[in-house]
């Protein structure tokens, strides 16, 4: 990689910039340092709003299996189809053509984007405990602030990949300690009469299947992140690391996940937990040892959000970048830099977080508005990329080695996939539509610098259903039926 202020910045085609490699261990940090951002320091007290002890086990034993059915799903095509990069939009343009392969880029890339925005909400929320103009993060000076981070950090990234991911790796590091203390201090200070009485759930919990059904968006936003060493596949050394980064990865993450979530009841009433300030996280260690736990949790947030943020932005300007390199995209966003970085499609990703934080001033919740919403938007990508794993390991392949396997594991995803959609509720599903209806744009301009019919007849059928959905959507917004 060459650096230096005018070799940075110019912009060379695709073809030229030969792709950074990286190791295992760095490929590894990217997965947990993706999927370890604000969702962990949240998971208090979303969970508690939702459900108690028992749901809470269930949630996180159904959560863990079909997200490792996911993760196999993104070992097994990084094996069989190692031809294929960016994973989720590469596989899902593999099984079911070019449009709907669009619609996983930009859906995946949209989640990163409105994901990131959860991490500068949460980040202000912190802050805001000493600084009240602040807020939970959804004050105009809180935006201000939110907005210099986030262009700070588009001016660090576009230096270089390998700087980029090297950063990360120490922050992976560092901000799992904190987390860890949190649930080591727990244990020690749980109380065995408290976590009794948080069993089956408060009065403002329902029955155990709708406590299981409100936590499922928590643990898809947690977990998002499981296929960052698939997305980032171009860049590894080794092709097989891609796999086993991603399953030692999501093995180290839910461990930590579930511990954090499950240790909390037996600290505080979880009708307590359920009102405490975000990060909850800080709140219930607060409860257990006293202001200096606080203090550790808010710190290590911090850290930990950031190396999130940091992860997420380049996996995003990833997904477009080779997108566009495949021409499915506007032919701009496959240039990058000579230190490597996909510049426009990183800039074009900066400014929609952008618009989601001025988003987030109208929204009741800032913070569970942009979780949920993440959550919803990459549900889609991960539904098509099993259901390609199906398509695949299930056809004329499936006389190879450990092909049975592979199918039942891709089914098994594919189904945990779908109920998640049926979890979030229409009410995501439409705001979804909002977003991927106008984008369509993206796709058109594709195809015209091709000199190429913009769509075929079934892909006019499915941006007719996306232009229907984003209508209702509107008006369902615009009518009251939902809110943001």
């Amino acid at each position: 990689m060459v650096h230096g202020e005018d070799e940075g910045e110019a912009d060379v085609p695709a073809a030229a910039s030969p792709a950074a490699k990286v190791s295992f261990l760095t490929l590894t940090s990217m997965v947990v340092g993706s999927m370890v951002g604000a969702g962990v320091f949240s998971l208090p007290q979303r969970f508690a709003q939702e459900s108690g002890v028992a749901g809470t086990v269930i949630s996180w034993v159904i959560a863990g299996f079909g997200m490792l059915m996911l993760a196999f799903v993104f070992q097994t095509l990084a094996v069989r189809r190692p031809d294929l990069d960016a994973g989720v939009y590469a596989y899902a343009k593999a099984g079911f053509g070019e449009y709907l392969g669009f619609f996983a880029a930009f859906g995946y890339w949209a989640s990163a984007c409105v994901g990131n925005v959860t991490y500068w909400v949460l980040i202000m929320s912190t802050v805001g405990q000493v600084a009240p103009a602040l807020g939970n993060g959804d004050t105009v000076p809180a935006l201000v602030l939110a907005s210099v981070g986030l262009w700070g950090f588009y001016f660090l990234i576009r230096r270089g990949v390998k700087e980029a991911t090297a950063i990360n790796r120490i922050v992976t590091a560092a901000k799992l300690v904190p987390i860890l203390v949190f649930v080591v201090l727990a244990l020690f200070q749980l109380r065995p009469a408290v976590f009794a009485d948080n069993l089956q759930g408060a009065a403002h919990v329902g029955p155990l299947f709708q406590q299981i059904r409100g936590t499922m968006l928590v643990t898809v936003f947690v977990f998002i992140g499981v296929e960052g060493a698939s997305v980032y596949s171009r860049h590894a050394r080794r092709r097989e690391d891609v796999g086993r980064a991603t399953l030692l990865g999501f093995l180290s993450v839910f461990a930590v996940f579930a511990s954090v979530t499950v240790v909390s009841y037996g600290i505080l009433p979880m009708e307590r937990i359920a009102r405490l300030h975000q990060p909850s996280m800080a709140g219930v260690l607060e409860a257990a040892v006293g202001t200096w736990g606080k203090a550790l949790v808010s710190v290590g947030l911090i850290v930990s959000v950031l190396g999130a943020y940091l992860a997420w932005s380049l996996m995003a300007a990833e997904v477009l970048f080779v997108a566009a390199k495949d021409r499915d995209m506007p032919r701009f966003l496959g240039r990058a830099n000579r230190a490597d970085v996909p510049l426009p499609a990183l800039l074009m990703t900066t400014c929609l977080s952008q618009v989601m934080l001025v988003v987030t001033l109208f929204s009741d919740d800032a913070f569970d508005f942009a979780l949920d919403l993440t959550s919803a938007l990459v549900l889609i990508p991960y539904l098509l990329a099993a259901a390609y794993c199906v398509r695949h390991t299930g056809g004329p392949r499936r006389a190879r080695t450990g092909a049975r396997r592979d199918l039942i594991t891709a089914v098994l995803a594919t189904v945990y996939t779908m109920f998640l959609l049926y979890a979030a509720g229409l009410k995501f599903v439409l705001v979804s539509f909002i977003l991927y209806a106008p984008a369509t744009v993206l796709f058109a301009m594709g195809r015209r610098e091709q000199g190429r019919r913009v769509f075929s007849r079934p892909e006019a059928a499915l941006f007719a259903v996306s232009v229907v959905g984003a209508v209702l959507g509107v008006l369902a917004l615009t009518l009251g039926w939902i809110h943001l």
